[in-house]
């Protein structure tokens, strides 16, 4: 006997009504995630040059000018081995918006980007766009849009 039949049989309507918001609710949920699910954004990010197979490769996207290029505050951060030539990491579950992106090869494996003098790069980096950069990179220069569904951006490592 299931509980409907159950409560029928002894007559407690009362337990089977208030059951009701408590379904709608659970199917409002359920159908809410689907469209949350279905606005989100898939990056599919294109590495290109890296030099060898030493290492590990680190991709962190920002959301937020503020934080761009501070690793321990980014949105998310991919890390994979290095592999020479392109590499393709894919980011999933991205809510479309404005975004920037670092990639380095961390040949040290020390889960930092080296730098000569504080700030001259030994190890070879990457940002989305490729800008040509002067100075510390700022946001706005590799600053890109993710839209809805699947999107692509190709990155040049230099060494």
């Amino acid at each position: 006997m299931n509980m409907e039949q159950a409560e029928m049989k002894t007559g407690n309507t009362t337990t089977a009504s208030s059951r009701w918001p408590i379904r709608a609710f659970l199917l409002a949920c359920l159908l809410g995630t689907g469209n949350a699910i279905a606005d989100s954004g898939k990056l599919v990010v294109e590495l290109e040059n890296v030099r060898d197979d030493s290492g590990q490769i680190r991709a962190s996207i920002y959301s937020d000018p503020e934080s761009f290029r501070k690793e321990d505050k980014a949105l998310k951060i991919v890390s994979l081995p290095a592999r020479a030539g392109n590499i393709t990491l894919n980011l999933d579950g991205l809510a479309p918006g404005r975004y920037a992106m670092m990639v380095y090869h961390d040949a040290n494996n020390d889960q930092k980007l080296n730098l000569r003098f504080g700030m001259f790069p030994t190890e070879g980096y990457g940002l989305s766009n490729n800008p040509v950069v002067m100075g510390p990179p700022k946001f706005s220069e590799s600053a890109f849009d993710l839209k809805p569904g699947e999107n692509r951006i190709s990155i040049k490592i230099a060494y």
